[in-house]
């Protein structure tokens, strides 16, 4: 299968239109993105899926790309991004689906999982842990443990500011923001900042880029968030404290089949460490839990060829 076999095209659910882009025929499986990218997170996993017999579908998610943007904030909690993916389901002539999810997507996989059992018949994460609905309130309890200290998702919290920032130069700003989540660069030897600093001044502009990200990757990126804007992306963090509200009560156990895969360098694992060693108690039947060594944040665009394993490793453990 090449590349031109995937194709795009919008589908509606939960009151909105998502582009997806598809490849393949048969069970569905469902690839959710995170921040800042968009379906093409997912180019290298297409045509592997596509051959193994699946029909693979990834969405621009709501506020990206050729997606559907709410003005709103709150249209950006978890809750009702959740019901864009399991209204995906039927639209596209399924009862069910496997989700995975990286980044922000794989949040959204796990409460797919979570709250709609009936729908997802098996779920993975990339990056990101099960986490089970904290006892706090998210937002508050992140101000006490950064306090004194800049952290992302609290600098991302006043509207307007990272929209900014970001928006300038979209190119550069992806460019620093990338790499330096990537395997490549050593957190350590980041600049420190200051509790008032932006996120991108003091960042390294690397001059050249990393084997996983070419210029005309760079550019795709560049292109989707010249058009779409940052808003919309930053609103998911805007909603830590909604979706805590939103979902009082929530079960705490993932019971289908499930993955977990993320890198060793990748600064998420590392603040993450506790719930990724606590997983297995809250998610009953995971078949894969694998760290990839060296590889950053971008998990699946750094290592494709070891994603694209286990996901098969995987989807083989649930169908034969």
């Amino acid at each position: 299968m090449s590349w031109d076999s995937v194709t795009e095209r919008r589908v509606e659910t939960n009151g909105i239109a998502l582009n997806i882009a598809e490849a393949g025929e048969g069970p569905l499986v469902l690839l959710l993105h995170g921040f800042p990218e968009s379906w093409y997170s997912w180019r290298h996993q297409f045509a592997p899926l596509a051959a193994a017999g699946y029909h693979v579908v990834a969405p621009d998610m709501r506020g990206y790309g050729k997606s559907d943007r709410p003005q709103d904030i709150t249209a950006y909690n978890q809750v009702e991004v959740v019901k864009d993916i399991i209204g995906l389901i039927p639209a596209l002539g399924y009862d069910r689906a496997v989700v995975i999810g990286h980044d922000w997507g794989a949040p959204t996989a796990w409460a797919t999982a979570l709250w709609h059992p009936e729908r997802v018949r098996a779920v993975g994460g990339l990056s990101v842990p099960f986490m089970p609905r904290s006892p706090v309130q998210p937002v508050p309890l992140m101000r006490q443990m950064f306090k004194g200290q800049f952290f992302y998702q609290l600098y991302f919290q006043e509207p307007g500011v990272a929209e900014a920032e970001f928006e300038k130069d979209i190119r550069t700003a992806l460019r620093k923001f990338l790499v330096m989540a990537g395997g490549e660069t050593d957190l350590a030897t980041l600049p420190p900042k200051a509790e008032d600093d932006d996120l991108l001044s003091n960042l390294p502009d690397p001059q050249t880029l990393p084997p996983w990200l070419s210029e005309a990757d760079l550019d795709f990126y560049a292109s989707e968030f010249t058009r779409s804007g940052m808003r919309g992306p930053l609103n998911y963090y805007r909603n830590h404290d909604l979706t805590w509200e939103l979902t009082a009560g929530a079960p705490t156990q993932i019971h289908q089949p499930a993955m977990f895969v993320a890198g060793t360098a990748d600064g998420v694992v590392m603040m993450a460490a506790e719930a990724i060693r606590a997983m297995p108690e809250h998610v009953t039947d995971l078949r894969i839990n694998r760290m990839i060594p060296g590889i950053g944040h971008w998990t699946q665009q750094e290592a494709p060829d070891a994603v694209n394993a286990a996901i098969l490793e995987f989807l083989r453990s649930i169908d034969g």
